[in-house]
């Protein structure tokens, strides 16, 4: 692991720093061990609530994540929503972006190739894909299994800081949120995407093999605006991509 990297992590629990232990992160005060498997730090323990249903659906559909999206826009003829959203993010040449739910790593084919690009997901199955898609894309990123509520990263780490996809359905949101502006510099635009309650209803629980998961009345979906603490600036929501999606955004003071 690069030291550049290394400079900006930290225990996601005690804020303490981490240092190399043999092929493991140690805590450099407590001792605790994290591990790393094929290059990804592993900072997930147990899981609970929402964040280990969804960790399992996303650990069994990574496999067909990619195909089946683009199974979906070839069908409906649409082209694909990202570059509405990505045009939100504010970045500068050579800058720290941090996504946090990177998934299968799709975002990262919007953004510049002189960043340095970290991405964060609980789902092991999705980190292992977009692994194979960097490699096939030849990008680099920095990889980390880590719930959004316990991001393992130190304050003011990151120039870019964005989420696209899978809060509605945290375990913690008002702690994810918090965690996003722990490690965003002061000043910093930080943007929330994901899906409004027309979108789950008209695809998911339609959808064979992951309706069970996102059942009718099961979960409400709503912008999580009244979760940004007051002191954020610039505050906005509004819905996007035909009201597919909806983007919260917001500036660290």
């Amino acid at each position: 692991m690069e030291d550049l990297v290394l400079s900006l992590l930290c225990d996601p629990d005690t804020r303490y720093a981490l240092e190399r232990a043999g092929t493991n992160l140690r805590n450099t005060a407590t001792g605790r061990i994290y591990p790393i498997r094929d290059g990804i730090p592993l900072f997930v323990s147990t899981v609970t609530g929402p964040n280990l249903k969804y960790q399992t659906l996303y650990d069994r559909i990574a496999p067909g994540y990619d195909f089946a999206e683009r199974l979906y826009h070839w069908f409906t003829r649409k082209p694909s929503y990202r570059h509405e959203f990505m045009s939100e993010l504010e970045l500068k040449p050579q800058a720290n972006v941090l996504e946090v739910s990177v998934g299968t790593g799709a975002n990262l084919r919007f953004l510049p190739h002189d960043i340095e690009f970290y991405g964060v997901d609980i789902s092991w199955g999705m980190l292992n894909k977009c692994q194979r898609n960097l490699l096939k894309w030849r990008r680099n990123a920095h990889l980390f299994q880590a719930e959004a509520e316990r991001l393992p990263f130190k304050a003011g780490a990151f120039d870019c800081v964005f989420h696209a996809g899978g809060i509605n359905f945290f375990t913690d949101r008002l702690r994810a949120i918090k965690e996003m502006i722990w490690v965003a510099k002061p000043g910093t635009k930080i943007v929330i995407v994901d899906e409004t309650e027309r979108t789950i209803r008209d695809n998911y629980q339609r959808t064979p093999g992951v309706r069970s998961s996102f059942p009718p009345g099961s979960e409400k979906v709503r912008c999580p605006i009244d979760l940004v603490p007051s002191e954020m600036r610039d505050v906005s929501a509004r819905e996007i991509c035909g009201g597919k999606l909806y983007c919260l955004t917001f500036r660290k003071p």
